[in-house]
């Protein structure tokens, strides 16, 4: 009897999700947060709340809808608030930003978080297997950096580079992430100060092993090629590919030669304990690990997998030249979505921004597997920004409210490849001059002084 009332108080609570959902226009996004397969885990982080205008369902889909938008400011995403609820016959109540942004404010870090891993999860656990490596799951990893307001409070949090002035920088964080090769979403990441000790990209990378599990494949680049990284990672299961840090010599008349320019060696453990590990930690390592080393196309890669008859050495340098899509999966959260400057004012509100963004990088990324499934090809033939912006349209459209329309939306965003560009080469330079502005080199409270006083900048 007890068993039959949680089950119904938990169908009731799945059918009140469900409502919000529909009443948020979810059909934007919180509806596939609602899917059978998240469902489970969206109602295990809802916050108790009470029916509010801005419940946590609608002030998720509202944030998420925010952070794709061409204009992210609150007061767009209150406004296309209101103009839909005029259209579904609800009452518009007030088009003020403030009690949005407490919404926001109330709106679980968790929940987000814990939102952006399990459909990342769910993504590339669900991959066919003609989208893995040899029918083995891939990870990326790679760093990179964020830039938010320049408010008191981010400063404290993420201090602007010690090569800025003081007032003229912004506060900068350093962003590590996990992404699935096979279907580019983003599985974990962690988040911490641009400089300083413990803040490095090796640091944050230790803080996320966890998503790796054993029989994945690892692919970095020569940052993540250490002693310590590789072995921890050998231990768990995990191979790696990497390139080789240019700080260690690559000798190929060592060890037990595969090929040409091809053999398995053995690295000692350094002598130096780094100053992160404890002696206890430090001890626990073996005095050596032994790595296979192969030159391919002028770079030396380093791999734990190290039979030659069963991994041939052009199947890993065609592997390691899929590294690149990182740098792609990157480019579109950050150019893309917008990531690369954050809007909030608080830490606490910037780090729910960034995983806002990765949740909602993530559902445009189940979008474009579920079209790579139906038209039968591979999701990373699809484009990125084409399935946002054909999102954004059939979502201001009303269309996605129409089960219906379902198939010819997926059919639609199939429709458009990325082009094939093997071994392309482009220069990381801008041909448009900007403006010619000068620099602002003083606080700008100083620089107001200096115009009022003088009627021009001192410092152009």
């Amino acid at each position: 009897m007890i068993d039959r009332n949680v089950r119904f108080q938990s169908q009731q609570h799945q059918d009140r999700i469900r409502r919000q959902a529909h009443r948020a226009g979810a059909v934007d996004f919180f509806n596939i947060l609602t899917g059978a397969e998240l469902l489970e885990a969206t109602e295990a982080h809802l916050p108790e709340h009470r029916e509010r205008l801005y419940p946590p369902s609608v002030t998720l889909a509202m944030f998420m809808k925010q952070v794709l938008a061409a204009d992210r400011s609150c007061q767009r995403a209150v406004d296309g608030w209101a103009a839909q609820r005029a259209v579904e016959g609800l009452s518009v109540q007030s088009i003020r930003t403030g009690g949005y942004c407490q919404a926001r404010q109330r709106l679980p870090l968790q929940m987000v978080s814990a939102l952006t891993r399990e459909s990342g999860r769910l993504l590339s656990s669900r991959a066919h297997r003609g989208w893995r490596w040899r029918g083995r799951s891939v990870k990326l990893a790679d760093g990179t950096g964020v830039s938010m307001p320049d408010s008191a409070e981010n400063q404290g949090c993420y201090p602007q580079p010690s090569s800025q002035a003081e007032g003229v920088g912004f506060p900068l964080a350093r962003v590590v992430g996990l992404i699935c090769l096979s279907t580019g979403a983003v599985l974990e990441a962690a988040m911490g100060a641009h400089e300083g000790p413990g803040h490095g990209e090796l640091q944050l990378f230790r803080s996320i092993l966890a998503a790796l599990c054993a029989g994945d494949v690892l692919l970095a680049d020569a940052l993540y090629c250490d002693y310590f990284t590789i072995a921890t990672l050998q231990a768990a299961g995990v191979d790696v590919v990497l390139e080789q840090n240019g700080a260690r010599i690559t000798d190929f008349r060592r060890g037990q030669a595969l090929g040409k320019r091809d053999h398995v060696v053995r690295w000692p453990k350094p002598r130096m304990r780094p100053l992160w590990m404890t002696p206890q930690q430090y001890a626990t390592f073996p005095e050596h690990i032994t790595v296979r080393e192969l030159k391919v196309d002028g770079a030396v890669l380093v791999t734990t997998m190290r039979d030659a008859r069963k991994v041939r050495k052009t199947e890993l340098a065609e592997l390691y030249a899929r590294r690149w899509q990182v740098e792609l999966d990157i480019r579109n959260i950050k150019t893309t979505l917008g990531m690369e400057v954050l809007r909030c004012l608080t830490p606490q509100m910037v780090e729910k921004e960034l995983w806002v963004y990765l949740l909602a990088y993530n559902v445009i990324r189940l979008l474009m597997a579920q079209a790579a499934c139906e038209a039968g090809v591979h999701p990373r033939q699809l484009s990125f920004k084409h399935t946002v912006q054909m999102w954004s349209e059939w979502t201001s459209k009303m269309l996605s409210a129409n089960p219906t329309r379902r198939s010819e939306f997926f059919r639609l965003i199939a429709q458009l490849s990325v082009g094939n560009r093997p071994g392309r080469i482009e220069p990381r330079a801008r041909k448009r001059r900007p403006k010619s502005y000068p620099w602002l080199k003083v606080p700008r409270a100083e620089a107001r002084r200096q115009i009022r006083t003088y009627g021009h900048l001192l410092c152009a």
